[in-house]
């Protein structure tokens, strides 16, 4: 029986063409699996669209056949971006150390572009930092051990990679040699005379051959595989002499690839439908690689059939990714919305410590945000990654210059305090205590309105000052606190002597009892001051002095200015120089406030036209602006007493 050309015929039901044979044959092109980013399967150009499903299975098999029996375990990505530098490094490391180089090329690929990124943005930060402290671009230079550490591991993964693909493609070529032998001793197979017994049974031998002949390159995958399965159908074809054993393999794969079939069906009512998809590729890898051929009669239905099965799951998830599409979509909608605030926070920017801070929480809770929002269409995937970092290195450059700025002035408030250290300690052990308290006070009060100086230092400036201050008012508490002892006592003193005056029998002559009382209001100026937490007795003696004024019908300006003189007594022995300043400060008010008073009673008189002076209203006015001059006159011998304290 004459061989056939081997242009690879109708094989199992499938025809193929020469496109599948050469390297830019869309075979070349990995199926994406769940651990990239969702996507529509790309469509082959040069198969029809009921045999899409088909290319795409076997362009998988295919990558997974030259990658190693049965492919590699894809590795799952994480969020890099959410890593610091020290944290790639160190995930470069446990991939290149634990996980097969083949199935390492994403992950490695992401974390690479990622610390590239984060690095550069490091670098240009230093650069404008040393920048601003007076460097020279020109000079410029930053190494960061991080960044060699990183690359020695980047350059071991480079040199293993290459190493293994190096070994790789020999293999691949041997193992097609190989192959290529086999399906040429089984086309000769048929030319052999010899018993048909001994010819199966080499025949057999050939196949296990085959089966342990380890991957091949892809793009010689399918060719291989339908020449081998085109001269496999050839060889049974030539069993006619011995048809009872043909028909036996027939029956026993006809059995096998029906149960494919069933199982391909059930498959295609799964819910999960990456599950079912990869299940399919499992199922189309058993068909091609494990299974013979059915008898002649049976091929083109039974493959039918399966490629019926094939196209409702594949078909099903096409229409999945087009749902997921629409997700991505409004994911990316909602990432661009994302990007556009943290763009408008860092246009708005801050001008205080406080607002920064709000500023970089808000970031930090769009960033999370944007993190969950989901995948976006992968065609926009790096774009819309590149505009999101891009908006958030901008307002990390922004929020950095200003606390660039912030820290020059806090240095310059660091200047500032140290001065006022400074003046404490210079003034701490002053025992001019009515100019040096004000002083202290002040320079407290000062320090309050300074504002921030850098962290490092400012424990150690504040426990300076706050010594220093502490050192000067202890002295002073301990001043008062001898004070309030000699105030105590004049407290007891001024006590037993209101008593006495309380006890003052009047005779009646106004001059005598008036000199008596005088003469214990001296005895009381002579006390000195009393705490002023018992100041009331103070009122006390103002009540007994009005009792004793109104017998002796005493005139209002006279008992006025007694008592005047008793209060002038104590608010020039206070220590507090304030409360004399505030009265004379009320007492001017005062005389003003009068002043104004009495011109407007007299410009009142002026309505008067034609009136006589007897005239009730006119009287009562004049009556009024006397009461007002009298009163005047007094708050001016007030303040007459007060300014000869000051002289």
């Amino acid at each position: 029986m004459s061989t056939e050309k081997d242009n690879l015929p109708q094989a199992d039901g499938q025809e193929q063409t020469q496109t599948h044979s050469t390297p830019e044959n869309k075979a070349e092109t990995p199926l994406k699996n769940e651990t990239d980013t969702p996507e529509t399967p790309e469509v082959l150009s040069d198969v029809s669209e009921n045999d899409q499903a088909i290319s795409e299975i076997e362009a998988s098999n295919a990558k997974e056949a030259e990658d190693h029996e049965g492919g590699t375990q894809e590795i799952e990505l994480k969020e890099y971006e959410k890593m610091s530098l020290e944290q790639l490094a160190d995930e470069l490391e446990t991939l290149v150390k634990n996980e097969k180089i083949q199935a390492i090329k994403q992950p490695i690929y992401e974390i690479r572009k990622e610390f590239k990124s984060q690095f550069n943005a490091l670098v240009e930060e230093k650069k404008e930092e040393f920048i601003e402290n007076g460097g020279n671009e020109i000079d410029f230079h930053y190494s960061n051990p991080l960044q060699k550490r990183f690359n020695q591991t980047y350059n071991n993964y480079r040199e293993r990679r290459n190493n293994h693909y190096s070994n790789l493609q020999k293999n691949l070529k041997e193992n097609l040699q190989e192959r290529l032998t086999i399906i040429d001793e089984i086309k000769g197979l048929i030319n052999v005379e010899e018993n048909i017994n001994t010819t199966y049974k080499h025949f057999k031998e050939l196949q296990e051959r085959w089966h342990n002949a380890g991957p091949i390159p892809r793009d010689k995958y399918n060719n291989a595989w339908n020449s081998y399965h085109h001269h496999v159908e050839n060889f049974y074809d030539f069993l006619h002499l011995n048809r009872d054993l043909r028909d036996l393999d027939f029956k026993h794969n006809l059995e096998k690839k029906i149960k494919i079939i069933e199982h391909a069906e059930a498959l295609a009512k799964e819910d999960d439908i990456n599950h079912a998809f990869r299940e399919l590729q499992v199922l189309h890898k058993m068909w091609k690689e494990e299974l013979g051929p059915v008898a002649k009669e049976q091929r083109e239905a039974i493959w039918e059939r399966f490629k019926a099965a094939t196209r409702a799951i594949h078909d099903k998830r096409q229409m999945y990714f087009e749902a997921l599409n629409k997700i991505y979509e409004k994911n990316l909608e909602k990432k661009q919305e994302i990007i556009d605030q943290i763009q408008a926070i860092s246009s708005k920017g801050a001008t205080s410590h406080n607002g920064w801070q709000k500023s970089i929480k808000e970031v930090e809770t769009l960033r999370e945000v944007f993190f969950n929002a989901g995948k976006v269409p992968i065609k926009v995937n790096e774009g819309t990654w590149a505009k999101f970092k891009d908006a958030v290195r901008t307002f990390n450059r922004k929020k950095n210059a200003f606390y660039k700025n912030l820290k020059k002035e806090q240095y310059k408030n660091l200047e500032k305090k140290q001065e006022l250290v400074k003046i404490a300690e210079d003034n701490k052990d002053s025992d001019d205590f009515e100019t040096t308290t004000p002083l202290m006070k002040k320079i407290q009060s000062d320090w309050k309105k300074v504002g921030h100086v850098p962290r490092k230092d400012s424990d150690k400036v504040w426990k300076q000052f706050k010594a220093a201050c502490n050192h000067y008012f202890d002295r002073l508490h301990a001043l008062k606190n001898q004070s309030s002892k000699e105030e105590l006592e004049n407290f007891e003193a001024k006590t037993k002597l209101l008593e006495e005056i309380k006890a003052i029998p009047l005779s009646g002559d106004k001059a005598q009892d008036l000199a008596v009382i005088k003469n214990h209001v001296e005895k009381w100026k002579a006390f000195g001051n009393v705490p002023r937490n018992k100041s009331n007795i103070e009122k006390e003696l103002n009540n007994t002095l009005d009792g004793f004024f109104k017998t002796l019908k005493l005139n209002k300006t006279e008992a006025e200015l007694i008592k005047f003189d008793k209060k002038l007594e104590v608010l020039n022995n206070d220590n507090d120089s304030k409360r004399l300043d505030n009265e004379r400060v009320f007492i001017s008010k005062k005389i003003k406030e009068l002043r104004g008073e009495i011109t407007q009673l007299e410009n009142n008189l002026q309505f008067f036209t034609n009136v006589d002076d007897t005239n009730p209203l006119v009287k009562d006015v004049h009556k009024n602006i006397q009461a007002h001059k009298d009163e005047l006159k007094l708050w001016q011998t007030k303040l007459g007493k007060i300014k000869e304290l000051y002289s």
